[in-house]
């Protein structure tokens, strides 16, 4: 029989197809079963529209076949099969696909059990990646003759006639001899095609069998005695759980899927199950996890949810479905209508795919809204595992998430120490208050104990604890909410009564020699001293001027980078304070003890800030001289 060359621009295309499309050897499984359950579609189409009684959707199945001597492997399908034209037209040329032309014939059937998976015609050539010769031997239904397609590669392709007992398809590939770079010999083993047909095709619609190898005790035989069987075997679950109605489907149905598919120990916190139909069709089911994984705070972390074409796996991970900051997600999309291009492996970046993702956006949003209103509880859990990723979702990409994020924030508040949102931080808020205060600290309890918040509390006035080193920044970034301006109770501006600030400004100029010496003494380390009438029992308190605080020095000093940067601190003293009777005292008797004390006092104010001591040993003797 001659050979024929390809109907293609060039053996080069064929040669890109094969060795540079897929990335992955395994996938042509996948695209060898797609393209069998297509043809079992084909062949159910046509019993339903010619009510032929021979067809039993009952008996149809895609039947694998591995042979380790031979070294071969066959899959079989009793679909449509082809005839010798099919093959020509849809062998002999690539990327010319019967499945869409077929699909394009019968848009208008809208049957819902007819569903095309193979549309570009070039899944099948996949199989070269792992085979040296590809036969194909098929007979179309209601024909008595069969044909066997045979190729190599790039060099062409036979057509001749052959037998075969039934209708369908049976495709037999010689696997290729194992080389340094690729064993081939996986493809040849039972438990490897079981777990490739269970991770990209488990959700086929057909059966997908095989004769497995198995042992057991032999009957008459000695203790411990045992004889291998074979047996038939179906690979495939068939249904997917989110293709079921919601109310057929329990909460451990739910939980179950989600600890084999996505290997968690724990149930899910939170599923979400979805769908919709119209100008983009697609099912979904989610998980928000119960603990985060844990690489989930490390670069390794890789987000994204499996994404399903027609029930078969086109991608393990696929980032554009979640926007970053709810990362967290875990979960998988089915489409039928998804623009693919070439290969399953790689999306086209469509107007389809970004409308997903919006929805899902706005879903998850809307889930962990009604979380937070119903069960207060399990949301705090959540947001003590994923509420710093929401955190940085507010402040990444200058700031453009705010709003989908915002009342979904919690901070522990002075209000009853307990978590608050801003909503209800605003809603507590006195009349006439301007603000929403803030302060930060490692700990809540640290952040209650600072100075500058005492005379705010004191006065009824509500403070956000900020503990995480991203908080700051996203409050920042946020600037104000419904109207109400963040301020860090650490700025050097907080406006206090009318009163307080005069009196503050008369005593700061009654003051200010001793206060300008106090600054020289300091010399660089602080842009001011001042006299502070927001301090109550502390003498001493250390305050930020300009956009970045004292705990945005800490923050940024803490990266791994040269560039070191220094908040415009403050030292502000407390007027009512003993400490500063005395200061003013010796500053008109001794004024080498006032720079001591100058010194010390700006030390416990590094310290109440959680800040080292420049000179720890110099501290400790200005200390000891002070107790002699």
């Amino acid at each position: 029989m001659k050979t024929k060359q390809f109907k293609a621009e060039s053996k080069r295309l064929m040669d890109l197809m094969i060795n540079s499309i897929y990335t992955h050897h395994e996938i042509f499984l996948r695209e060898l079963i797609s393209n069998a359950s297509d043809a079992i579609d084909k062949l159910y189409y046509k019993a339903l529209k010619e009510n032929l009684s021979d067809i039993s959707r009952e008996n149809f199945e895609i039947h694998i076949t591995a042979d380790k001597d031979t070294r071969t492997l066959t899959l079989s399908d009793n679909g449509c099969g082809m005839s010798k034209d099919d093959l020509e037209n849809n062998l002999g040329t690539i990327a010319k696909s019967g499945s869409l032309t077929f699909k394009k014939e019968n848009e208008e059937g809208n049957n819902d059990d007819i569903d095309i998976i193979g549309q570009f015609g070039v899944g099948f050539y996949s199989a070269f990646m792992v085979s040296s010769c590809v036969k194909v031997i098929s007979r179309e239904y209601g024909s008595q003759e069969a044909w066997c397609w045979e190729s190599h590669g790039i060099e062409g392709y036979t057509i001749e006639p052959c037998e075969k007992d039934s209708y369908g398809t049976d495709i037999i590939l010689t696997v290729k001899e194992n080389t340094d770079d690729d064993n081939y010999d996986e493809f040849l083993q039972p438990y490897r095609l079981r777990e490739l047909v269970k991770k990209y095709s488990d959700y086929i619609r057909y059966p997908i069998r095989m004769e497995v190898e198995k042992s057991r005790p032999k009957e008459g035989g000695e203790d411990g005695e045992t004889e291998t069987y074979t047996e038939t075997e179906t690979l495939n679950s068939m249904i997917p759980l989110w293709k079921k109605k919601k109310s057929e489907i329990t909460q451990e149905d739910y939980n179950n899927f989600y600890k084999d598919k996505f290997y968690d120990y724990q149930p899910p916190a939170k599923v979400i199950h979805t769908s919709t139909e119209g100008s983009m069709t697609y099912n979904a089911l989610l998980f928000i996890p119960s603990r985060p994984p844990y690489d989930y705070y490390t670069r390794e972390f890789e987000k994204g949810l499996q994404l399903y074409a027609s029930g078969v796996m086109i991608m393990e991970k696929c980032a554009d479905l979640l926007p970053d900051y709810f990362s967290f997600v875990r979960g998988l999309v089915d489409s039928q209508d998804l623009s693919l291009n070439i290969s399953r492996e790689m999306l086209q970046h469509n107007r389809q795919l970004v409308a997903i993702e919006k929805h899902l956006e706005k879903k998850i949003k809307n889930e962990l809204e009604a979380m937070l209103k119903d069960d207060r509880e399990n949301y705090e859990k959540f947001f003590d595992n994923f509420g710093r990723q929401l955190k940085f979702g507010v402040y990444s990409d200058y700031g453009m998430h705010k709003e989908v994020l915002k009342d979904l924030l919690l901070f522990t508040s002075s209000h009853e120490k307990k978590k608050t949102t801003l909503k209800e931080y605003v809603e507590r808020m006195r009349e006439g208050q301007k603000y929403i205060y803030y302060a930060c600290g490692e700990t809540a309890d640290r952040i209650a104990r600072l100075p500058q918040i005492e005379m705010l509390c004191d006065n009824g006035y509500e403070v956000l604890y900020l503990t995480e080193d991203v908080d700051e920044f996203a409050l920042t970034m946020m600037h104000e909410y419904e109207g109400k301006e963040f301020k860090n109770a650490s700025s050097d501006d907080i406006e206090l009564e009318e009163a307080d600030k005069e009196s503050a400004k008369k005593l700061n100029e009654e003051n200010k020699d001793l206060l300008s010496f106090m600054k020289e003494t300091l010399g660089d380390k602080v842009k001011e001293v001042t006299l502070s009438s927001r301090l109550k029992s502390h003498p001493v308190c250390l305050s930020s001027s300009g956009g970045m605080s004292i705990e945005m020095e800490k923050v940024l000093n803490a990266m791994p980078n040269d560039q070191k940067v220094k908040a415009e601190r403050v030292l502000e003293i407390n007027a009512g304070h003993p400490v500063f009777e005395k200061l003013k005292e010796l500053y008109s008797q001794d004024q080498d003890k006032v720079k001591a004390y100058t010194n010390i006092l700006y030390s416990q104010a590094l310290l109440i800030e959680g800040l080292p001591i420049e000179d720890p040993v110099e501290y400790s003797n200005q200390v000891c001289e002070l107790m002699k």
